[in-house]
């Protein structure tokens, strides 16, 4: 009985004693790494213009889409474990193809925000007002940006907050430039500066370097990427193929060969990611949200 209530008093002081420290802050929360997990998604869906569609909805795409993938392979192979790899494998497909998508439009705008960097300082030098020079956007700027800016000049009109009219253009463009602009000109705004156009102009510079070396290692590294990818996807497509043949797929349906599907869809993943971390450019993340 005394060991107990020692044991017990013992808990209790250390759970008084842990929470008087603070989490360090390289290590996350789990409700944090939730949060950030989520907005990574939501950035990735405005990126790839899926408008209207929730971080929540996609996750259900997703269970949805393994499922179905699930019980149809179980229809045609009669193997639970090659029915459930293929149905993780569908699974991991609008995640994938968000994501791709999204990579492709920030490329897209790595190539135009010099452009639209320089309009915006013309206009600043022309002595347009910050809305006005932003507005302006909306018609003399590169093509695929003039909608979120053609939506801030409704929405500055509409209310005259300059500074609520950036966060929602923040929001639109889910893009780590738009973010550095639209807080420069905030900063700008509100405590004024005469240095505007000579950092939008040097900005300007910079993102014409960064797109430039970023499209040079893209193309000396595009073969590679596509051979592992290739090599990773080759035995899923044989296994495809013999999943047709009853006498093919039996072997699979014992405790061995569930445990050799698992270990070889254990390696493709880990080599996947492997390839992608080490091929990965690096990618300027929103700091400034």
């Amino acid at each position: 009985m005394g060991a107990a209530v020692g044991l017990g008093v013992g808990i209790g002081l250390f759970l008084v004693w842990w929470s008087c420290w603070e989490s360090p802050p390289g290590r996350a929360s789990p409700g944090r790494f939730v949060s950030r997990r989520r907005d990574r998604l939501r950035d990735a869906l405005v990126q790839a213009g899926v408008t209207g569609v929730s971080p929540g909805a996609v996750l259900v795409t997703v269970a949805g889409a393994g499922l179905t993938v699930t019980l149809g392979a179980l229809a045609v192979s009669g193997s639970p474990p090659i029915a459930l790899c293929f149905g993780l494998l569908a699974a991991s497909g609008p995640i994938l193809g968000i994501r791709s998508r999204a990579r492709r439009h920030r490329a897209v705008l790595l190539d135009l925000w010099p452009e639209a960097v320089d309009n915006l300082s013309s206009g600043v030098r022309a002595g347009l007002s910050l809305p006005e020079a932003l507005t302006q956007l909306a018609t003399r700027g590169p093509g695929p940006l003039r909608p979120a800016f053609a939506a801030f000049g409704r929405d500055y009109r509409a209310t005259g907050r300059f500074g609520e009219a950036l966060d929602d253009l923040k929001e639109r463009l889910a893009d780590p430039v738009a973010d550095r602009i639209c807080e420069t000109l905030r900063i700008t705004r509100e405590v004024g500066g005469s240095d505007l156009g000579r950092l939008l102009r040097t900005l300007s510079a910079f993102l014409r370097e960064d797109a430039r070396t970023r499209a040079e290692l893209q193309a000396r590294q595009s073969w590679t990427v596509g051979a592992a990818r290739l090599a990773v996807a080759a035995p899923w497509a044989v296994l495809a193929m013999l999943a047709t043949n009853p006498e093919s797929v039996s072997p699979y349906n014992s405790t061995t060969g569930s445990l050799v599907l698992g270990v070889g869809a254990t390696l493709c993943v880990v080599a996947y990611r492997l390839m992608l971390r080490l091929g990965r450019l690096p990618e300027e993340r929103r700091v400034l949200r």
